[in-house]
C-alpha cells in the first residue's frame, strides 16, 4: 500500500475498515505519536508525495506545517488537530488553514475530524485524522464574499431553514440606514423585506421552498419606522452548505421623486400654458398635429378646441402664406427653432392677422413636439402703415418745410418700416439672389421652379429663407426691399453677384 513507512507486526484490519469507502485524506498515528501511514489523498492535501515528508512524528509534523484558524490567528502549540487526537480528544469539522513552512504561499483549507480505534480491551490502538480538502469551496466563498460586499446594488442573504439574515452588503446598509449588527442574525419576520409586495403570497411560498422569487415591487421597513419603495428579487444560493435566498433590490425612491417632480413641472407648465395671455399652440413634430391650444389662441382664431385638436394648421388653413408655412415646418422638422417670423394668420371667419411667430422643439410626455408662440401685431402694423402714408402725403409737397424738418420726416419714415436693417444684398446666397431677381420680375413659384429646375418645395424653402433674412413676409415687400436698394430683377441676374448697387435717396 503506497505511503507505508513499513509494515508493523500487528494486524492492520482496522486500517482496512477506515479506508473502505473513503475518498478523504487519512493519516494513521500510533499511540507513540509516530505517523504510521497516510493515503495518497492526505499526501496531496499537504503538497507532498511521501509519508516521510509529513514528518516521522507529530512533533515533526508540527514543525513542517503551519496551521492557522480561518481568522488568520495561529493555533497554539498543543491545540492543532494532530496534537488533539494524540491527546485522546474526539472532534469533528475543525476547519484550519495549512501551509508548508518551507513555502508559506502554498495554502490549503482542511476540514478535519478525529477517530480513535480501540483494541479488544477498549484501549486506544490507532489514532486517525480524516481530512476533507475544502480549499476550492472556501476560495469560491471568498470570491463570492468579495463580490457581494463590493457590489453597489443593495443585497441581503436570508437562511431558508431559520429565516434569519446571514449576510448584508454595504449597498443595503446605505439604502436603509441599518447597522450591520442590527441585521446579522435578525429574523426575516422582524425585518420583512417583502412588506406589501405586489405578489407577496407567491414570494413567501418561494422563500419557504428556497426557490427563485421573481421581481416585484415591495416596501422595506427602515429603522425609523418608515419604509422604502423598492423592486426586490430573490435567488437561491448556498452559504456554508446552508440553503439561502439572496435578495437584491433596486431603490425606486429616486425614480418616484423624479416622476413627482416631472408631474409637478408639467402641471405648472399646463397652468401657465392655459392662462397665458399670449396665443400658444403645441403640435406633434413629425406631422404637426395640434395637441394643445390655449384660450388666447382660441380667442384669436375663433376656433374651438374640438375643431383644432388632432388636426394640423394646414387642415384648418391657419397660415395664409403656404410658402412661409412650409418653410417654417421644414426648419422645425430639422430640429431647429425660429424667432419672430412675420406670418399672416387666417382666422375661422377668413379674417387675417399679421403675427410674429416664434417656435421651438420641446419634449412633452416623451413625445417630440413644437411649441409655437404667436404675437398679434395687426394693429401695430396698421398704425405703422398709416404713419408712413401720412408722412409720405406731407412730404409730397415740402416747399414750405425747412430742410431740417424734411430730413427728420424722411428719417422717421425710414425707421417706421419693418425692415431688417442688418441685411444687405451681399448677405444673400447665390440662390437667394436668383429667387429675389425672379420675384422682382413677377414670376410665380411654379415659374421659378421651371426656370431654376428645382422642385416647388425647394423654391418655397428658398423663399422662406429669403424672407427671414430681409425681414419681410410677402412678395410685394420683397420687391420693395430690392427696389429701395436700387435694383430690379434684370440687375440681380441669375448667377452673378453684383459688386455694388446704387441706393435710392430718401
Amino acid at each position: 500500500m503506497q505511503g507505508l513507512l513499513k509494515k508493523p507486526s500487528r494486524d492492520y484490519k482496522h486500517l482496512q475498515q477506515i479506508i473502505v469507502g473513503l475518498v478523504d485524506g487519512v493519516i494513521l498515528i500510533g499511540t507513540d505519536q509516530k505517523i504510521l501511514w497516510a493515503n495518497d489523498a492526505a499526501l496531496a492535501m499537504h503538497g507532498v508525495r511521501e509519508i516521510a515528508e509529513l514528518g516521522a512524528t507529530v512533533s515533526e509534523y508540527r514543525t513542517r506545517f503551519q496551521l492557522r484558524y480561518r481568522n488568520n490567528q495561529p493555533i497554539d502549540r498543543g491545540k492543532t488537530p494532530i496534537e488533539r487526537v494524540v491527546a485522546g480528544e474526539s472532534f469533528s469539522d475543525v476547519v484550519v488553514e495549512v501551509s508548508s513552512s518551507s513555502n508559506p504561499d502554498q495554502t490549503w483549507i482542511h476540514s478535519i475530524r478525529s477517530l480513535v480505534l480501540t483494541d479488544d480491551a477498549n484501549e486506544p490502538d490507532y489514532l486517525v485524522l480524516i481530512i476533507k480538502d475544502e480549499t476550492e469551496r472556501f476560495k469560491a466563498e471568498e470570491r463570492f464574499e468579495s463580490a457581494f460586499n463590493a457590489n453597489p446594488a443593495p443585497a441581503i442573504i436570508c437562511r431558508v431553514a431559520e429565516l434569519d439574515y446571514v449576510r448584508v452588503n454595504q449597498g443595503f446598509l446605505e439604502m436603509t440606514g441599518y447597522n450591520r449588527r442590527d441585521l446579522i442574525g435578525a429574523s426575516f419576520r422582524d425585518v420583512d423585506v417583502l412588506t406589501d409586495a405586489s405578489r407577496r403570497e407567491l414570494a413567501l411560498a418561494r422563500l419557504k421552498e428556497g426557490e427563485t422569487i421573481p421581481q416585484m415591487e415591495a416596501f422595506v421597513p427602515l429603522p425609523d419606522g418608515s419604509s422604502k419603495f423598492v423592486i426586490v428579487a430573490g435567488e437561491p444560493i448556498e452559504i456554508a452548505e446552508a440553503h439561502c435566498i439572496l435578495f437584491t433590490f433596486a431603490d425606486l425612491e429616486p425614480r418616484l421623486k423624479a416622476e413627482r417632480a416631472l408631474r409637478e413641472s408639467e402641471e405648472r407648465f399646463v397652468k401657465s400654458f392655459r392662462r397665458s395671455p399670449v396665443p400658444l399652440m403645441i403640435c406633434i413634430r413629425n406631422d404637426f398635429r395640434l395637441v394643445e391650444v390655449n384660450e388666447a389662441f382660441k380667442a384669436l382664431t375663433g376656433y374651438s378646441e374640438e375643431e383644432l385638436i388632432g388636426r394640423s394648421p394646414t387642415d384648418v388653413r391657419l397660415w395664409n402664406d403656404k410658402s412661409a408655412q412650409q418653410g417654417l415646418e421644414h426648419i422645425l422638422e430639422q430640429g431647429g427653432g425660429v424667432r419672430s417670423i412675420d406670418i399672416r394668420l387666417r382666422a375661422k371667419d377668413d379674417t387675417f392677422f399679421d403675427c410674429l411667430v416664434s417656435a421651438d422643439t420641446v419634449t412633452i410626455s416623451n413625445e417630440p413636439c413644437v411649441l409655437c408662440v404667436i404675437q398679434d401685431i395687426t394693429e401695430r402694423k396698421r398704425s405703422e402703415d398709416e404713419l408712413i402714408v401720412a408722412i409720405e402725403s406731407v412730404m409730397a409737397d415740402t416747399s414750405w418745410f425747412s430742410r431740417s424738418i424734411v430730413e427728420k420726416l424722411a428719417a422717421l419714415r425710414q425707421t417706421s418700416r419693418p425692415t431688417n436693417v442688418g441685411a444687405h444684398l451681399e448677405d444673400l446666397t447665390d440662390r437667394e439672389r436668383e429667387v429675389l431677381g425672379l420675384i422682382c420680375e413677377g414670376q410665380s413659384d411654379k415659374e421659378m421652379s421651371r426656370a431654376l429646375k428645382l422642385s416647388p418645395n425647394t423654391i418655397r424653402n428658398h423663399v422662406f429663407s429669403l424672407y427671414q433674412k430681409i425681414g419681410v413676409n410677402r412678395r410685394a415687400a420683397a420687391i420693395i426691399w430690392a427696389r429701395e436698394r436700387g435694383v430690379t430683377g434684370k440687375q440681380l441676374g441669375v448667377s452673378k453677384r453684383p459688386r455694388s448697387y446704387p441706393r435710392r435717396n430718401g
